[in-house]
């Protein structure tokens, strides 16, 4: 089961939107209404968590040799 970001859809300017994490499953299609409120509601698409190992015998600092993500200046993102 994955957790999912879901979002209040504003009826009228200046309603205060909400946010809810969701829990359903990867197969599931985006709910349109809050299950227990029935309010409308849209998924939020929001980055991932992924976790990234190195290889026997590279380097364990974050890097491309690593496969880690780099942004600590030497990659050209930071």
């Amino acid at each position: 089961m994955a957790v999912y970001v879901y979002e209040t859809i504003p009826r009228k300017e200046g309603e205060p939107v909400r946010t809810y994490e969701i829990r359903q499953s990867m197969k599931d299609a985006a709910l349109a209404k809050h299950p227990e409120t029935g309010e409308p509601i849209r998924r939020v698409i929001t980055g991932g968590f992924g976790v990234m190992t190195s290889s026997k015998g590279a380097s364990s600092a974050p890097g491309p040799t690593s496969g880690g993500h780099c942004c600590g200046g030497g990659c050209g993102c930071g």
